[in-house]
């Protein structure tokens, strides 16, 4: 038998565990929708603090189940993210989703620290920011702004408000700084516990659910080659776009969407397709025809859509787009689950 799945953070708050059972809950049922910056900005319009707009609510009558933020340049102190959006209204927006009843996972694209550039930049940086290296008193500095955030987020009781994290994602490919060919499985292992110890230990966050997203697989073994272990992840992802054509894109969630469900079970923790899209959304029926047929019945728990920034890059249909009334049929799928859906998943 099976040892009960509990938190990685063995102070978790209620709250905490609360939704970790919310999110196993979920996958009995069917998947949950998710979309990044949802209610934070979309095409042609951006959220001032006044309205409670969502192009997934424009064009569907419903609100997504889960919102995902972006906490890059939480790090430097910052009032804004890398995305623009003002940390204050990040906070009020995950209050408003948190009190609907909805879910909220925040991913994090911290700046280099050594070249200070973005995140995208490749500089190697993992080895100096470990303890020992010449730039961990600053990678702490950087975490204590990261732990004020998450302490701050509380309900209208003043209770944690609890949120998936997902730092470091997408190791196994080479674009980031943490990123493969730019630290060793062995010193990304070690960041992912350090920062782990040092959230929960020192600075007492224990509204954290961590989860462990690797991108596309090349080859099936990488996806725990930089696994940081059982006692340090909560939740299994991993993300995967559709880049070419649609049979390329089903192949690759056929194969890795099969894997991640293996080692879930064998883990005993729920799992997520943590990130996914198709950048404009040109096919009509992408929505019933290419993406539910191979993710429905796999047992995630949610799939979460990239954010609808620019005309030229977006992921979720608006009024008038190619493949808006496939993705209102694709809402109304029994074990496709919005806000209202989950509401009722105690």
């Amino acid at each position: 038998m099976k040892q009960e799945a509990t938190l990685a953070d063995k102070m978790g708050s209620k709250q905490t565990e609360y939704l970790f059972n919310r999110i196993k809950e979920i996958a009995k049922v069917g998947y949950a929708f998710g979309h990044q910056d949802a209610t934070a900005y979309g095409m042609g319009w951006k959220n001032d603090g006044s309205m409670k707009r969502s192009d997934v609510h424009d064009v569907t009558g419903e609100y997504p189940a889960v919102y995902g933020f972006e906490l890059g340049h939480i790090e430097l102190g910052h009032s804004i993210n890398l995305d623009t959006v003002n940390f204050e209204l990040m906070q009020s927006l995950i209050q408003r989703a948190h009190r609907a009843k909805g879910i909220i996972t925040l991913s994090w694209h911290p700046d280099n620290p050594v070249s200070k550039k973005s995140a995208w930049d490749t500089t190697p940086a993992v080895p100096e920011i470990l303890k020992g290296g010449s730039l961990h008193e600053k990678y702490k500095e950087w975490l204590f702004n990261l732990a004020n955030f998450m302490n701050g987020l509380k309900d209208d009781s003043g209770n944690d408000i609890p949120v998936v994290f997902r730092p470091f994602h997408e190791m196994n490919g080479n674009w980031f700084w943490w990123g493969n060919g730019h630290c060793s499985p062995e010193e990304y292992i070690n960041l992912w516990r350090e920062t782990f110890d040092i959230l929960t230990k020192e600075y007492n966050v224990h509204n954290i659910l961590y989860a462990y997203s690797p991108n596309t697989l090349e080859k099936t073994e990488d996806y725990l080659k930089y696994y940081p272990g059982d006692l340090y992840v909560d939740i299994l992802g991993i993300d995967i776009y559709q880049h070419s054509n649609s049979e390329e894109f089903i192949n690759a969630l056929k194969k890795d969407i099969s894997l991640l469900q293996k080692v879930a079970s064998d883990k005993n923790k729920p799992y997520a397709l943590s990130e996914a899209g198709l950048n404009e959304i040109p096919i009509a029926n992408w929505w019933t025809k290419v993406l539910d047929p191979y993710i429905a019945k796999s047992g995630i728990s949610w799939a979460l859509f990239w954010r609808n920034a620019w005309p030229n890059h977006y992921y979720v249909p608006y009024i008038g787009q190619v493949s808006a009334s496939d993705f209102i049929l694709f809402k109304n799928l029994p074990h496709v689950l919005f806000l209202n859906d989950v509401k009722k998943i105690r």
